[in-house]
């Protein structure tokens, strides 16, 4: 019983020593690797296990490589999964590009992928050029009318600018920033409806794929429609707010005239009141004059006189103004 007991404990340690040989000794992958012809020691399967690199994620990616005809090396490969790249990823990109015939080193390839954009889509751009529709952009004339305009433009990576080149973002602004300066220095819209060609050729001479990752080939206008007469509306609301001002003005004019004529009005009342005032004081003084001698008696009848024939005078004229006011009776 003993010797069964010994016996099943050391078949378990031969499994589990397998096992474990397995694990960090990926045979299989080694004979995969020495049947494609791609060289690749044990000792360096295990040394990928040792430092947490899958090997499979190396050795396939290298066996495809070499298949492919590149020259590519296992320390390559490594450095690079181990920098967080994406190892397949470039080799397919390599692989691409060499059947494409378009030059591209592995350590290019390996830094357009580390700087976060797709290497793979980067080279089949490179054969197969990508249409980028821009959003309507909205332009004025010289003569106030707006143009809506949406264009078409066709591009190719560029390799060699992938690298700290600016995307598809910066291509449609500056694809929208010459169609506005275009239309913008056209003299009227019927030039730009009659000759839409001439917005892509002008936009086109700008060099506006300049510091992009990409190669503008054509810029097609594909929809050109007639929008507001900007013109018109500026004319009017500029009308508007002159008319707003001088109604302003006027108001302002106003309210200092009515101030004016209240300011008149109490200077009015006040000197009235001091006439009322003054004339009150009259007979006080008259009376003061007589008193002290200044005044005689015969002087004050005269000033009585003269004050009495004056009342009659008036009362006379006025009578004869309403006279001739008043309207005439007819004769029975």
């Amino acid at each position: 019983m003993g010797a069964l007991v010994s016996f099943g404990f050391f078949c378990v340690l031969i499994i589990g020593v397998i096992w474990v040989f397995l694990h960090f000794v990926p045979l299989g992958l080694w004979i995969s690797a020495l049947a494609a012809n791609v060289h690749v020691s044990i000792v360096t399967l295990v040394g990928m296990r040792m430092r947490r690199v899958p090997p499979a994620k190396i050795i396939l990616p290298l066996i495809k490589a070499n298949k492919a005809g590149l020259s590519v090396q296992v320390n390559q490969l490594e450095a690079h999964y181990l920098a967080g790249g994406n190892v397949d990823k470039v080799v397919d990109a390599l692989i691409a590009a060499h059947r494409a015939q378009i030059p591209l080193p592995f350590e290019r390839s390996a830094a357009i992928d580390l700087a976060g954009r797709d290497v793979l889509e980067a080279v089949q751009m490179s054969v197969n050029p990508k249409v980028i529709e821009t959003p309507v952009v909205s332009a004025v004339a010289k003569n106030g009318i707006e143009l809506k305009i949406k264009a078409r433009v066709t591009v190719r990576a560029n390799i060699d600018r992938l690298v700290g080149g600016a995307g598809e973002p910066t291509i449609i602004a500056r694809v929208g920033e010459g169609i506005v300066t275009t239309v913008g220095s056209s003299e009227s819209h019927n030039d730009v409806l009659a000759n839409p060609d001439d917005i892509s050729k002008t936009v086109l001479g700008k060099g506006l794929d300049a510091g992009t990752a990409f190669e503008i080939l054509s810029i097609d206008i594909a929809d050109v429609d007639v929008g507001r007469n900007i013109g018109a509306e500026l004319q009017t609301d500029q009308a508007e707010a002159d008319k707003r001002i001088a109604q302003a003005k006027a108001e302002e004019r106003r309210a200092m005239a009515v101030a004016k004529e209240q300011e008149m009005k109490a200077y009015t009342q006040e000197m009235e009141a001091k006439v009322v005032e003054a004339q009150a004081e009259v007979p006080h003084a008259m009376a003061e004059a007589l008193k002290s001698g200044k005044l005689g008696v015969m002087d004050y009848y005269n000033l009585n006189n003269v004050q009495a024939d004056t009342d009659m005078r008036n009362a006379i004229s006025t009578a004869g103004i309403n006279d001739k006011m008043r309207p005439t009776q007819p004769v029975k």
